[in-house]
C-alpha cells in the first residue's frame, strides 16, 4: 500500500521477554528450560511475545499505508537522530514512552498499548486499532498534546543528561557514597546510599515508593497512624522537581537536614562528589547510560530546557 502522506513516523519497538531469553539463553529451548525448571510459566512468555508481534506487525502496515515509516529498536536509541519534523510511536511499556521521549527535542510522541490485558499504560492511551486515526490527527494537528516536563544534569565537565522520570545520584553498587549538597544557600555534607531526583511523570514511581517508606516508618516509631495518599501524583507539566536522600546517615561530619525538597526554576540543586569511584547519575532507570559522579565532579540539577509532547 502507498503512503497517501510524505510525512514521516519513526517506529520505536521493543524486544520481548522472550527475545531477551533468548539472547541469554542460545535458544528458545534452553530458555525454556531455565524457565520451567524455576517453576515458572514459559506459555506466559510465549503468549506475550505472539501478541507483540501481531500487534507491531498490525500497526506497521497501518503506518505504512499512512506514511513513511523507520522502524527503530528501543536498544538503539541513544544513537539514533530523530528529524525536527518526525512523529514518534512508541509500541510497548509505559517504560518504553519514558526511555524514548527521553531523545526527543519537540517531536510528539504516541504512545500505543500493545497489551492492554497485561499493562495498565498510563502513557500508553491508545490501541492498535486507533492508530490510524490517531497518527492522521496529529498530522492534521487536531489531536491535544500534553507537555511533559524533564529534569537536567549538567557536569562541571559540560555533560549533559536529560531525565523523563526520574535520576538517581549515588554509588554504583551498595556502599555509601559521600559528597557535598547544596540547595539555595543551604549546604552540608551527606552519607547516603544516594539521591533521588523526580519529574512529575515520574512521581508516582520511585517518589512515591520513597515517601510511602519514609512515612510507614515514622507512623511505626511513632505509634501514629500518619496520613499518606495512595500515590504522590504531581502534574506531569509542573515545573518544579523534587529530590529525596535515600537512607541518610548523620555522623560528627555529616548532616540530615537536606534530605527532601523542591526544585524549581529559582532554585537548583548542586551536589559534589567526595566518591573515589564507582559514583553514577543515570535516569529513568537506564543504568547502562550514565554519567560518572566521581570525586571531584560536581552536578547541577535543574529543569531542562526541553520538554516532552505526548499525544493525548
Amino acid at each position: 500500500m502507498e503512503p497517501t502522506s510524505e510525512n514521516k513516523v519513526v517506529f520505536v519497538t521493543r524486544r520481548t521477554r522472550l527475545d531477551e531469553l533468548i539472547a541469554r539463553y542460545n535458544t528458545r529451548d534452553q530458555a525454556q528450560f531455565v524457565i520451567e525448571s524455576q517453576g515458572a510459566d514459559f506459555g506466559d512468555y510465549i503468549a506475550e511475545h505472539q501478541l507483540y508481534y501481531q500487534q507491531r506487525n498490525e500497526a506497521e502496515r497501518i503506518l505504512k499505508g499512512i506514511c513513511r515509516v523507520q522502524v527503530v529498536d528501543r536498544q538503539h536509541l541513544t544513537n539514533f537522530i530523530f528529524g525536527k519534523f518526525d512523529t514518534v510511536v512508541a509500541l510497548g511499556q509505559d517504560g518504553l514512552v519514558a526511555n524514548t521521549l527521553k531523545y526527543l527535542d519537540g517531536q510528539r510522541l504516541i504512545g500505543v498499548n500493545p497489551d492492554p490485558r497485561r499493562w495498565d499504560g498510563v502513557l500508553l492511551p491508545f490501541s492498535v486499532s486507533e492508530l490510524g486515526k490517531v497518527v492522521d490527527e496529529t498530522f492534521s494537528n487536531s489531536r491535544p498534546i500534553k507537555e511533559v516536563t524533564m529534569a537536567r544534569a549538567t557536569l562541571n565537565n559540560g555533560q549533559i543528561l536529560d531525565a523523563v522520570n526520574d535520576f538517581f545520584i549515588g554509588p554504583q553498587t551498595h556502599f555509601s557514597a559521600r559528597y557535598e549538597i547544596s540547595v539555595g544557600d543551604q549546604c552540608e555534607k551527606h552519607s547516603s546510599s544516594g539521591i533521588i531526583v523526580s519529574t512529575g511523570l515520574g512521581s508516582t514511581g520511585w517518589l512515591s515508593s520513597l515517601m510511602t517508606g519514609a512515612t510507614r516508618i515514622a507512623g511505626s516509631l511513632t505509634r501514629k497512624q500518619l496520613e499518606l495518599k495512595q500515590n504522590v501524583e504531581i502534574p506531569w507539566d509542573s515545573k518544579y522537581l523534587y529530590y529525596t536522600v535515600r537512607e541518610p546517615f548523620p555522623s560528627q561530619v555529616t548532616r540530615t537536614n537536606l534530605v527532601f525538597g523542591k526544585i524549581d526554576q529559582d532554585t537548583r540543586l548542586t551536589l559534589t562528589s567526595e566518591i573515589p569511584e564507582r559514583g553514577v547519575i543515570f535516569s529513568d532507570g537506564i543504568e547502562n547510560d550514565f554519567l560518572d559522579f566521581n570525586a571531584g565532579t560536581e552536578v547541577s540539577i535543574s529543569i531542562s530546557k526541553r520538554s516532552g509532547q505526548l499525544v493525548v
